[in-house]
């Protein structure tokens, strides 16, 4: 056997591992996200596994409340779409590779104004694009059940983001990236408003 051939016997047997490897790798991504989807709602507010001691997950307070970098919030549906996501605290990378994120410093559900809800268009947030003007969205916490209606859905600037101002009513507002089939960081935002049913 000749050195060249030497060479390529061991080069593929290296791509053979790395590929082996990414598989496993995806796989256990796969099932961590699985596993923080299908989540039931809980009896009260909690941390998942493995987000105790974690030093990134600092407390956000909303209201009178601090709640944990990762910690259950609430779950979200969308029956006409059929979507159905766990929202977790936060809307750093970790946690949307999880899971939908509340954004930060936007009303609790069960406070007044605004909720914001962000979610990854490629996984969590798919289905969005589909949604419209008076579907029906249930969020649920650990206490009750809030049902809202569509009433808008927008495409605005990664920098507009006075669509998380404070409302006078209950609201609930998804963000995701826009384009939905883009490749690469998407340049705008897909917004969807939705106002409480009373």
């Amino acid at each position: 056997m000749t050195a060249v051939s030497r060479a390529l016997v061991w080069l593929e047997r290296a791509l053979l591992v790395t590929g082996l490897f990414l598989a496993a790798w995806s796989a256990l991504l796969w099932t961590e996200r699985q596993y923080v989807q299908l989540l039931p709602v809980p009896t009260e507010v909690r941390a998942l596994p493995g987000d105790r001691g974690d030093t990134r997950s600092q407390p956000v307070t909303s209201g009178n409340r601090a709640i944990a970098i990762g910690s259950w919030v609430a779950r979200l549906e969308a029956p006409a779409v059929g979507l159905s996501a766990t929202v977790l605290e936060g809307s750093d990378d970790r946690t949307l590779a999880r899971a939908a994120g509340h954004i930060e410093h936007t009303a609790l559900p069960g406070e007044h104004g605004n909720i914001g809800i962000a979610g990854h268009r490629d996984t969590t947030f798919r289905p969005l694009g589909r949604l419209k003007i008076g579907d029906a969205l249930v969020l649920k916490t650990a206490g009750r059940t809030f049902e809202y209606r569509v009433a808008q859905t927008m495409i605005v600037r990664p920098e507009d983001v006075y669509v998380l101002d404070p409302t006078t009513r209950p609201t609930l507002t998804l963000v995701t990236c826009y384009p939905f089939t883009f490749i690469g960081p998407a340049p705008k935002r897909f917004i969807v408003r939705a106002e409480e049913v009373r």
